[in-house]
């Protein structure tokens, strides 16, 4: 009988990696499921996602074996194209301006407090400079789907709250753009093929630059072909043409498609109010698209990396540090600011949970043509890196929420 059972599951196995489109359908439907349950348990959906790539990969099942990967590549080039063009599209003028000048600098002030202490103490615990100053980057991100569903739970507003929203878009948006930033300089330095201090930091910067120009001459496209355009389908189909173009053309000229994409969502937002437009049509597109992503790098996982020590003494430092530096990091951006006490005393609180952009940024990287050829030299590095992010997020969605939450309620008791 268990024999039997074995033949059954190897044959489903077999149909699976017959097509892509079976593995992408089993994906889509079991991230699904497991993503619901996990929200009736008070995780994140995304934390489900990944569950769900984890009971799949070859870790657990082997429903979805590593060799699969190859094959899915396309789905995580597409993620890159439109989360790096959504969040482009937060960088309109009109936002900033309204948000302020305050949350603006205080948003800025923790994100550089933060970047900082993680790098150096990343770097005192004994990780490379370049790897170090990436999850520095990493670090400043923050979870807006976990604070925003514990906002809409709490059925709370206020000025508190408005802060709030106003800070964590602010610094997703900016946590994306400073990876892009960092990422191009770090693949600069680590790069081999370059000789000298001074070619790498002018490669490095050649390829940032020559990234951003790429964005926004493709932002320009875009807004010369749908301008006129009133027909919805016509605009989506201009619009992701060309998305498609200019990722793939940024991996193969060897740029960062995270930053070309991004800087086309900057031009497209501030180029013309009609352009919002675009980005309302997009949306639609993006759950599936965003599920697949985190459910093949669920995939990718294995359990057994939490029970390493490396990883467990290193990721607990990084999550003392990061939390400890986002807290103080708000609290000194509000007093240089002369905000008020309830500002300053909660609103640092509400930073800590570490997902979404995070497990982005770090599968990102993971997945990037351009690290790829370094992985060789690096890969010790890199896996740990990503172990100590996954660690970080896994001990943020514990305990974020419940500060977030009683971070929201003592601000709304005050104000």
């Amino acid at each position: 009988m268990f024999v039997e059972q074995l033949e059954s599951f190897e044959a489903f196995r077999s149909l699976l990696n017959a097509h892509p489109l079976f593995t992408v359908g089993i994906l889509l439907v079991i991230g699904y499921l497991i993503g619901k349950l996990a929200v009736k348990i008070h995780l994140p959906e995304i934390t489900g996602y990944i569950l769900a790539g984890l009971l799949l990969g070859d870790a657990v099942t082997g429903v979805v074996p590593y060799e699969m990967h190859d094959s899915l590549k396309f789905v995580t080039d597409l993620a890159f194209g439109l989360i790096a063009l959504t969040m482009g599209g937060e960088f309109s003028s009109a936002k900033l301006k309204r948000m302020g000048r305050e949350i603006a600098s205080i948003t800025l002030i923790q994100m550089a407090f933060t970047f900082l202490m993680v790098t150096l103490g990343m770097y005192l615990m004994g990780i490379a400079l370049p790897f170090a100053l990436l999850l520095g980057t990493i670090a400043t991100a923050t979870d807006p789907a976990s604070t925003g569903a514990k906002v809409q739970s709490l059925r709370v507003r206020g000025r508190f709250i408005d802060y709030l929203y106003g800070v964590i878009a602010l610094d997703d948006a900016a946590c994306v753009a400073l990876f892009g930033i960092v990422f191009a300089l770090v693949v600069g330095f680590l790069n081999p093929a370059a000789t000298g201090a001074s070619s790498l930091v002018i490669s490095a910067f050649r390829e940032v630059a020559l990234s951003l120009a790429v964005g926004a001459a493709v932002g320009y496209i875009i807004h010369m072909m749908t301008r006129k355009k009133n027909n919805t389908n016509e605009i989506l189909i201009i619009t992701l043409g060309i998305l498609f173009i200019e990722t793939a053309l940024a991996i193969v000229l060897e740029l960062s498609p995270l930053l070309a994409n991004m800087a086309a969502g900057v031009f497209l937002i501030n180029a013309s109010p009609r352009n919002h437009r675009l980005f309302r049509i997009i949306e639609p597109l993006t759950p599936p698209i965003y599920a697949l992503f985190f459910v093949i790098a669920g995939t990718e996982l294995n359990p057994d990396i939490f029970m390493q020590g490396e990883v467990l003494l290193i990721g607990i430092v990084f999550v003392l540090i990061r939390g400890g530096a986002k807290i103080l990091g708000i609290r000194i951006g509000a007093e240089m600011n002369r905000s008020d006490d309830t500002l300053r005393r909660y609103l640092g609180l509400c930073m800590v949970p570490h997902a979404g952009i995070a497990i982005g940024l770090v599968l990102m990287l993971q997945a990037s043509p351009m690290m790829a050829e370094l992985s060789h030299l690096y890969s010790d590095t890199l896996q740990l890196l990503v172990n100590i992010i996954l660690f970080s997020v896994f001990a943020n969605e514990l305990i974020g929420p419940p500060l977030s939450k009683y971070a929201i309620l003592k601000a709304i008791e005050e104000e």
